[in-house]
């Protein structure tokens, strides 16, 4: 567990200082025949991306003579969760100096390592290595078709022909070539080798990461067209909103602030209308489990601003270089943006006339966080039975703890306490009645479980297409690089979610119906639901994945994330729908 806390705290202070190599990588910047170091990362099914392993759980030789002493490279928070654990595989590199052929080690290979590597073969397992924090990525080996017989045989790569591209005294670019298969046999030694090549470059330092980028896919015609779309939609929807609604709105205050109609007039015109105005007394009532409400609303705000504040990041410092930057920034910026649903939480509580308002703040604050934390105990139990790298380290779970419980947590009250003494105090355009009005019933589609059904069909259109991209990115080996077009689907989603809310909240008041708070929330989050629909079919059509590891974690993340999107965009709507109806009921005339 102490090895944990130096990794976060100290380690990378000592190791600046203490090793030349890994001061190198620091700054990126090398003389002539200085060590470069080639980190080995994991190995594990192509397919299943999540499921990896220590790269020497194969029986791959060490030249430590696998007694544990190689160097480890220890990462931030965000590399250990996502699963890295870099170990100096001792190779003799030196910068600029070219090795035609040089061996390794020698690979004795018994029955049981012909039958891993014909195992991992067979499950086509990859490998990723680092250079100087660039990845290399490779195939153990492949299967070969036999020329004596109608079977196939198992090869293993046996020579690694490593070529760099510098700069002056800096790396550019690293590629690996996997040559010389030889066929698993037991009782043979085979000869593990390696070349490297150094050819110069004219691409400069702060360029080396686009050769990693995929751009006809993320900037392909129908990425463009999407975000196009989906900003005609936002166009349509707010045109559709202010027309309908205003001018609806527009005649039912003309009719009811008539002040000029005689008392017969004005009381048969009250006893035939319906809508929205005959619930003025109960429009304001405290929702059920006000509790959860707010804290959900707070926990969604905190979202929002959340992942607005990581993608304005994301653009501005190109956070998808460096390993687990993201996951980093995304812990990092939850635990100090927990002022903001402490506060909002606390205000909403305060306003509709709650009284335990620690219960509402400790709610709160740990909601989300033990959510995902369920979810990741479960998942963190998998992974430590099949004993892959995605396992936690208990040392981690500490950290991640300690953030919260020192960061998030004090934020969280310091933002209750805020919310209620600066916007706690009740202020509703209409007075509550003391006897709730009963509710009519209405037609089917008019019911709050439909209105929140059909909710989340337009914000999730409006997102659609980027979802493809973001999933194939995290679980197709691509690098997402362009924020720029999720900080406007972001945006889009945002507008969409609150003007579908809207529309809804108002049928379900124009139906006399004021239990409007939940409705529009769920309204709202129910775009998580057909995003989790989507990843189904995306799993099944879209990926090759297979296996209870994969599988797991595949629906789990998943789950994670859509927890967090239903809740973000079940506060969206929430807060719109909220200034809709205060807005609607100041400007009539009620007791």
């Amino acid at each position: 567990m102490h090895r944990f806390f130096y990794l976060f705290f100290l380690s990378p202070f000592l190791l600046h200082f203490i090793s030349p190599n890994l001061a190198s990588e620091s700054d990126h910047k090398y003389s002539q025949d200085e060590s470069v170091t080639l980190w080995v990362n994991k190995v594990g099914p192509y397919n299943n991306p999540q499921e990896t392993y220590n790269y020497y759980s194969l029986p791959f030789c060490q030249l430590s003579g696998g007694n544990g002493n190689a160097a480890h490279k220890w990462g931030g928070l965000g590399e250990v969760l996502g699963g890295n654990e870099l170990i100096d595989s001792q190779i003799d590199i030196k910068y600029r100096k070219n090795v035609d052929k040089s061996t390794i080690c020698e690979l004795e290979l018994d029955a049981a390592k012909v039958k891993q590597f014909k195992d991992a073969i067979e499950n086509t397992y990859w490998f990723e290595f680092f250079i100087d924090d660039l990845p290399l990525w490779g195939y153990v080996g492949e299967l070969h078709p036999d020329k004596n017989n109608d079977n196939t045989k198992h090869v293993l790569y046996t020579h690694k022909s490593i070529t760099f591209r510098y700069n002056e005294d800096r790396i550019i670019h690293v590629n690996l070539t996997q040559e010389n298969p030889k066929p698993l046999e037991a009782g043979i030694t085979l000869d593990m080798t390696y070349s490297v090549k150094w050819i110069p470059t004219n691409i400069t330092f702060g360029r080396r990461f686009d050769v990693y980028l995929d751009y006809p896919f993320f900037e392909h015609q129908i990425h463009w067209f999407s975000i196009f779309n989906s900003f005609m939609m936002v166009i349509f929807l707010t045109g559709l909103v202010s027309m309908i609604l205003m001018r609806t709105l527009r005649n039912d205050y003309a009719k009811y602030a008539r002040e000029d109609d005689d008392l017969e007039t004005l009381e048969r015109d009250v006893s035939e209308e319906s809508g929205w105005k005959l619930v003025h007394g109960d429009v304001f009532r405290s929702p059920r489990n006000l509790v959860l409400l707010s804290a959900v609303v707070g926990t969604g705000a905190q979202l929002a601003m959340l992942v607005l504040l990581v993608i304005l990041l994301a653009i501005i410092g190109m956070l998808y270089i460096g390993r687990g930057a993201i996951v980093t920034t995304f812990i990092v910026c939850y635990a100090l943006t927990s002022f903001i649903s402490g506060y909002v939480s606390g205000g909403l509580y305060s306003r509709s006339g709650g009284k335990s308002w620690i219960k509402s703040m400790i709610l709160t604050a740990s909601l989300f966080p033990f959510m995902c934390f369920g979810i990741g105990f479960a998942l963190n139990t998998i992974a430590i039975f099949y004993g892959s790298l995605a396992a936690i380290p208990f040392g981690t779970m500490v950290v991640v703890f300690v953030i919260w419980a020192f960061i998030s947590f004090p934020l969280a009250l310091l933002g209750t306490v805020v919310g209620r003494n600066w916007s706690g105090a009740p202020n509703n355009p209409c007075r509550v009645k003391t006897i709730p009005r009963p509710i009519p019933e209405k037609k089917w589609y008019l019911t709050p479980s439909v209105v929140s059904l059909m909710g989340g069909l337009l914000p999730f259109g409006s997102i659609f297409i980027e979802m493809y991209f973001v999933f194939t990115s995290f679980w197709n080996y691509k690098v997402y690089y362009v924020y720029g077009f999720m900080l406007l689907v972001f945006l889009i989603l945002v507008i969409v979610t609150v003007c579908v809310t809207i529309v809804g909240t108002y049928f379900l008041l124009n139906a006399e119906n004021y239990h409007w708070q939940w409705t529009s929330f769920f309204s709202a989050a129910s775009t998580a639901i057909y995003v989790y629909l989507y990843s189904i079919y995306y799993y099944y059509v879209k990926t090759r994945m297979s296996g209870f590891f994969q599988t797991s974690f595949y629906f789990g993340y998943t789950a994670m994330f859509c927890l967090g999107l239903g809740i973000l965009c079940g506060a969206v709507g929430y807060l719109g729908s909220t200034l809709f109806v205060r807005r609607i009921y100041r400007n009539i005339k009620c007791d």
